[in-house]
C-alpha cells in the first residue's frame, strides 16, 4: 500500500492530502518496467553463463559431450592393446621370422614415423576438445601406418618362406644310390691316385661303387641341364641343374631314366649304375656344384643318411685311396 503525504494548509489552517500527478505516476511506472526488465536480462545473461541454469537442449548436448569423452576414452584404451599386439608381433618379426629367412630387420624409426609436412589435423583444431580429438586422431593414423608396414613385411616373409622351401627341395640332400644298393664308398672328394696314370691328381666327386644297372636318384628338386654323352671322360651322365647356383653330375651311367629339360623331383630315379666313359669298373662318379665350383658331395647327405652311416662314410672318403676314373 502507497503511502499518503500531505502538506499543511495555510489558508486553511489544515493538512491537505496531495494528490500526484499522473504523468509521475506514469514516468515511476515506467522506470520500475525498465529496472525489472535490465535486472531480468542481467540476470538471464548471468544464468545462461553459468552451470545453474541449463536448457533441455543444453542438457542434452553436455550429455553427448560426456558420452563422446568417454567413447574416446574407451577408444584409447582398445588403442592400447592394439599397440602392446602389434609391437609383439613387431617384435617377433624382427628377431625371429626376418632373422630366420635373412631378411634386415626393420628399423624402429620406420615404424613409428609420424607425418611431417603440410598439418594433417587443422580441420580438427578450434573446437573445445580439439587436443583430444588429434591425439586420438594421430595416435590412430601411426597404428594404421604400423599395420601397414607389417603387412608388407609378412607379404615379403611369404614369399621368403616359399623361396627357402624350394631352396630346402633344391639343394642336393641325398646320396644318389641306396645304402642297401652299395658295394662299398670307394673314392671321396680330394687328391687321389689316378687308375690309369696311377699319378695323384684332384678326384672333383665321390664314386660309389654298384652292381651295373643299380638305380641312381636325383639328389635334390632341379631340371635336366643335360643327358648325353657328350663330355669327355664322364661317358653317359646326366646334370641337373638345382636353381640357387646348385647343379649335381652323375657320370659313368650304363642308360637313363630322364631326358633334357626335364623337371625332377629329389629321389626320382634317373638313371643306372654302367661303366662308360673312363671309368675303370661299375660305379657311379658324383659331383656336387655351387656357382660352377666343385664342392665336397659329403656335406650334403644329411637327407639320407644315419649318423653311423655318415661317420662310416667320412672315415672312408677320407682315404687317399685311388679313383675308379
Amino acid at each position: 500500500m502507497s503511502k499518503v503525504k500531505y502538506y499543511y494548509d495555510p489558508d486553511t489552517l489544515s493538512y491537505r492530502k496531495i494528490e500526484p500527478k499522473k504523468s509521475r505516476r506514469y514516468r515511476n511506472i515506467f522506470l520500475f518496467v525498465l529496472g525489472s526488465a535490465l535486472f531480468g536480462f542481467l540476470g538471464l545473461i548471468f544464468l545462461l553463463n553459468t552451470n545453474i541454469l541449463n536448457t533441455p537442449r543444453e542438457l542434452s548436448l553436455n550429455r553427448e559431450v560426456k558420452n563422446y569423452e568417454l567413447q574416446f576414452d574407451l577408444m584409447n584404451r582398445k588403442m592400447e592393446q592394439i599397440e602392446y599386439v602389434l609391437a609383439n608381433i613387431e617384435d617377433r618379426d624382427n628377431n625371429i621370422y626376418r632373422l630366420y629367412f635373412e631378411a634386415n630387420p626393420i628399423p624402429e624409426e620406420q615404424r613409428r614415423a609420424g607425418f611431417g609436412g603440410v598439418n594433417r589435423y587443422k580441420s580438427l583444431e578450434g573446437f573445445n576438445n580439439s587436443d583430444m580429438i588429434i591425439s586420438t586422431t594421430k595416435r590412430l593414423d601411426i597404428i594404421q601406418k604400423q599395420m601397414v608396414i607389417q603387412s608388407r613385411s609378412l607379404d615379403e616373409i611369404t614369399k621368403l618362406a616359399e623361396e627357402k622351401e624350394k631352396l630346402l627341395a633344391a639343394i642336393p640332400a641325398i646320396q644318389p644310390i641306396n645304402n642297401d644298393d652299395l658295394t662299398r664308398m670307394a673314392s671321396g672328394f680330394g687328391w687321389r691316385s689316378d687308375p690309369f696314370t696311377k699319378a695323384r691328381k684332384l678326384h672333383r666327386g665321390m664314386d660309389f661303387t654298384a652292381p651295373r644297372g643299380t638305380p641312381i636318384y636325383a639328389s635334390g628338386d632341379g631340371v635336366v641341364k643335360r643327358a648325353d654323352n657328350n663330355s669327355s671322360g664322364f661317358g653317359k651322365h646326366i646334370r641337373i641343374d638345382h636353381g640357387y647356383g646348385y647343379v649335381t653330375l652323375y657320370a659313368h651311367l650304363s642308360k637313363y631314366n630322364v631326358k633334357r629339360r626335364q623337371k625332377v623331383k629329389r629321389g626320382d630315379l634317373i638313371g643306372f649304375v654302367g661303366s662308360t666313359g673312363r671309368s675303370e669298373a661299375p660305379h657311379l662318379h658324383y659331383e656336387v656344384l655351387k656357382d660352377g665350383d666343385r664342392i665336397n658331395p659329403i656335406n650334403f647327405y644329411y637327407g639320407s643318411l644315419s649318423a653311423e652311416e655318415f661317420e662310416n662314410m667320412l672315415k672312408y672318403a677320407n682315404q687317399e685311396n685311388q679313383s675308379l676314373d
